[in-house]
């Protein structure tokens, strides 16, 4: 299964619910997937989809999920690598009128360059690619480097510490 889930931000994220299901419609994604669609107006065609999930069906997807999918929010991203997993994330964009700016982008580009635990896609093109070769990419991550989720999530929740105050 693989899960989607774009936050609860007040802006719409139509560019990745479109491109998912656009996917599970033409047959390149034969998983299931299931969606938590926030905001967004595009309704999935191909796809489970609620608006908004409680917490604790977040956590179950989550953890059923082959592959998690979500917006660049801090988060969302640190629950799965909290179990282990490496989420694709694709951040939120302001010339999409997805965000108020480009954070997100930054924030996990910066994630992805130091600490190499998320996969990023800032261009849906590179979308379908990631999504397919996620198996044979995650085992070759595997067998070449030890993971480090923890001590990242430790920097991490340091960082927003730092910042919440």
């Amino acid at each position: 299964m693989i899960f989607v889930t774009v936050g609860t931000h007040e802006q719409q994220f139509n560019r990745l619910i479109e491109a998912v299901d656009r996917l599970k419609g033409e047959g390149s994604i034969e998983d299931e997937v299931i969606m938590q669609i926030g905001y967004s107006t595009y309704e999935p065609k191909h796809c489970k989809w609620s608006k908004l999930i409680p917490y604790s069906e977040m956590q179950k997807n989550i953890e059923e999920a082959r592959i998690v999918i979500t917006h660049g929010g801090p988060a969302s991203f640190i629950a799965p690598l909290q179990l282990g997993k490496t989420p694709i994330v694709v951040p939120r964009q302001k010339r999409y009128d997805e965000h108020v700016n480009d954070h997100q982008l930054e924030f996990c580009k910066a994630v992805e360059e130091r600490m190499h635990t998320i996969v990023v896609v800032e261009d849906m093109k590179m979308l379908r690619e990631n999504i397919m070769e996620y198996d044979t990419w995650i085992e070759t991550k595997k067998d070449s480097s030890q993971s480090h989720n923890e001590e990242f999530n430790e920097k991490l929740r340091n960082i927003v510490s730092d910042l919440m105050q």
